[in-house]
């Protein structure tokens, strides 16, 4: 895919003025984790942003456990990192690539077009014998000149009128226990958004790979490429990796939810489906 880099290209293109690397390793058990990881060692030239203090804003009574962060305030933290809309970025994580693709998403929505993944994340890179470094990056400050694509965002209201008229196709990314609504470890009711589809987001992956184009393409072949897509997960994260490989796979109207299931089921009226399998 073309959004997917290998660790081999980003080894030979580390050294490049041109280039950008963004460490967002994250742990949802522990929000400490991903600073200490990053301390202790990293990809070098990476600098280094947290899904909770970076990637989101704060929590409030509406727009889910990791709403969008202020747009602002994101692009002077991405300034201030050198991370400049000009230069292409590759972002890595330990996680199968979901932090990844939340920061991917971010930086796409930005209007930023060369933004890229790193194929098998840090472990990976580790496992590969390729250099780290427990130096932390300063860079230079830069300019991000941004224009947003609001085409890629979906609003609370939209997603209610859609779940109705079923115009869009709404796609959750959770695992299927969730969306069936036989556990829920983080919401205030299990189920998900009446009239939604399952598609897990972690079948796009493969012992922490990305899989191709051809398997991506196979795993939405039932789906209608030229109706839009609304993708959600719990939070707005993990919706993202099926967000871009649905774009990969080319659907041309893919948007994600970003407060997703958690802002959903934040307004006590909304229904909930539940299916026993």
């Amino acid at each position: 895919m073309k959004t997917i880099k290998s660790i081999q290209w980003l080894y030979h293109n580390l050294n490049s003025e041109s280039l950008s690397v963004i460490d967002c390793r994250f742990s949802l058990k522990d929000s400490s984790y991903g600073e200490k990881a990053y301390q202790n060692s990293h990809i070098p030239e990476a600098v280094y942003f947290d899904l909770e203090q970076d990637l989101s804003g704060p929590v409030e009574r509406h727009g889910g456990r990791h709403p969008l962060p202020n747009i602002q305030n994101l692009i002077t933290k991405l300034e201030v990192k050198g991370i400049s809309n000009k230069k292409p970025v590759v972002i890595y994580d330990d996680a199968d690539g979901c932090f990844a693709a939340r920061c991917w998403w971010l930086l796409t929505y930005l209007g930023h077009e060369q933004v890229f993944i790193l194929d098998g994340g840090f472990e990976s890179w580790r496992k590969n014998g390729y250099p780290v470094t427990s130096r932390r990056t300063v860079k230079a400050k830069t300019k991000f000149i941004y224009s947003l694509k609001e085409e890629m965002l979906a609003s609370y209201e939209e997603v209610k009128l859609r779940s109705q008229d079923q115009k869009a196709i709404l796609l959750d990314s959770r695992a299927q226990e969730r969306y069936l609504g036989i556990v829920e470890p983080m919401d205030r009711v299990a189920g998900h958004i009446p009239n939604a589809i399952n598609y897990d987001w972690s079948e796009g992956l493969e012992n922490g790979q990305w899989k191709s184009i051809e398997q991506q393409k196979q795993r939405f072949s039932s789906l209608d490429k030229e109706k839009e897509v609304i993708v959600y997960c719990g939070s707005g994260v993990t919706a993202t990796p099926n967000v871009l490989t649905l774009i990969e796979s080319g659907f041309k109207q893919v948007k994600l939810y970003a407060g997703s299931y958690s802002d959903w089921v934040s307004y006590p009226d909304n229904p909930v489906t539940t299916i026993s399998k």
